[in-house]
């Protein structure tokens, strides 16, 4: 009989993941500089023991994550596929059992995080954004439910563009679907033994903020958090294990917001004023702000 006494959860230094197998969307790595989301995701869960099967379109991306992962001996396999296809989406899971054995744990984490806004974007332009942010993650669970056994665990990742009162945009439109998506699931999957919670992804400075967002800008949106400082893809993944793991086995329908705190009441960094080099009589650049 087990002593009620015990932490359930045994040796703190036991993997979290030990013996799942996690399929992470968008789990490709693009370069060798910033981490992106789904890579840290599928680094942290290898690392806790879980086998990977990174899916993503671009099988080098894919391959390059795969590789880190063995490298510190770890277990994936790449699993290439284009999520805006149904059938794709099926195929990547049954490449994921086959290849892994079992599925247990299923991130969808596929998203183009695009500034379009609702009225200003053309019908097709508007569709590929919903398909993306939110179609590929309903088309995944959709054909992944029927492989998931009874504790299993399904974590979506969205944004703190939900809260934004406007300008409207579709990305955010997605965004608020996929977490309305996640409370709705978790509901309709919990007879049968399935999690389904959500991470919202706060300022964080990673492979996607790297190139699209200038050094100043970064240090004006430090000052959007609580704590005045900016996250990275690895705070996003370290939530997303807690919720993917059986330390949230009493934890489903929740969307846990991963932002530094909410802002309210700290008055917006200023941007500041750009730096110019100036030179001196003597030829010497002086750096001057």
């Amino acid at each position: 009989m087990t002593d009620p006494l015990l932490d359930p959860f045994g040796d703190p230094g036991t993997g979290w993941m030990a013996g799942r197998s996690a399929m992470v969307t968008g789990g490709g790595q693009q370069s060798d500089s910033e981490p992106g989301v789904g890579y840290a995701i599928c680094r942290t869960l290898a690392g806790h023991g879980a086998r990977i099967a990174v899916v993503d379109r671009d099988e080098t991306a894919a391959r390059r994550t795969v590789e880190r992962i063995e490298k510190d001996g770890g277990e994936a396999i790449a699993v290439v596929a284009d999520l805006l296809d149904d059938a794709a989406c099926e195929r990547a899971v049954r490449e994921a059992v086959e290849g892994l054995g079992a599925l247990d744990t299923l991130v969808n984490n596929v998203a183009v995080g695009d500034r379009a806004g609702v009225f200003e974007v053309t019908p097709e332009r508007f569709h590929q954004l919903m398909d993306l942010n939110l179609t590929t993650a309903w088309q995944m669970t959709r054909h992944a439910v029927g492989v998931l056994p009874r504790g299993a665990a399904i974590v979506n990742i969205s944004s703190v563009g939900v809260r934004a009162r406007g300008p409207a945009m579709v990305y955010n439109l997605a965004k608020a679907a996929l977490e309305n998506l996640t409370v709705g699931s978790a509901n309709t999957l919990g007879e049968r033994g399935i999690r389904v919670n959500c991470v919202q992804v706060g300022a964080i400075w990673g492979a996607f903020a790297a190139a699209n967002m200038s050094e100043q800008m970064r240090e004006v949106r430090k000052g959007w958090s609580a704590l005045g400082t900016e996250g990275s893809p690895w705070d996003i993944a370290q939530a997303t294990l807690f919720l993917a793991s059986e330390h949230a086995r009493w934890v489903s329908g929740q969307i846990l917001s991963v932002d530094g705190g909410p802002g309210v009441g700290r008055p917006p960094k200023p941007v500041p004023p750009p730096t110019l080099e100036v030179t001196t009589p003597e030829g010497v650049p002086s750096v001057h702000s």
